[in-house]
């Protein structure tokens, strides 16, 4: 989970969750938004050093969505702003460890929203944030991973 397809799939999902709970009229805005941030970081030249930075605040923009799925309101305006705040993490783990193409494959997940939406609205919310909460999980592993010394993952045990 450390570029390609991944991380922006999870960053669009959990943005797509969120949106779930959103109303209406915010869900379009909100996805181009994180949308067009995705495709203009992506076609930037990010420095090789700022990967380790760029993974990590990819995998907290994905707590960070995921979560707002447990407020009983978030703000128009914090929508947006998590809206834009995972396109450009999208664009920036797809410019420094990923392709196009790859983002472009992960792209139409945030278009989730829209059947989120419908199961938000038939009493189906449970799964919504249940689904988030697994993704809150597997973030954390995953941006653990680097920074615990585990078998396997230690560079003598790699070798």
């Amino acid at each position: 989970m450390r570029g390609g397809f991944w991380p922006p799939a999870l960053l669009g999902v959990a943005l797509a969750f969120a949106l779930a709970f959103a109303p209406p009229r915010l869900r379009l805005p909100a996805i181009i938004l994180a949308v067009v941030a995705a495709l203009a970081i992506s076609q930037s030249a990010l420095p090789s050093d700022w990967q380790e930075a760029i993974f990590a605040g990819t995998w907290l923009s994905v707590i960070i969505a995921a979560l707002a799925v447990h407020s009983p309101r978030t703000p128009d305006a914090w929508l947006l702003v998590i809206a834009g705040n995972t396109g450009i993490w999208a664009g920036a783990v797809t410019a420094i460890a990923g392709t196009p193409k790859d983002l472009l494959r992960a792209l139409p997940l945030v278009l989730l929203a829209y059947p989120g939406a419908w199961l938000v609205a038939n009493r189906g919310a449970i799964a919504i944030k249940v689904a988030a909460s697994w993704l809150v999980a597997i973030a954390i592993l995953v941006a653990a991973l680097p920074i615990v010394p585990t078998p396997g993952y230690v560079q003598d045990h790699i070798e």
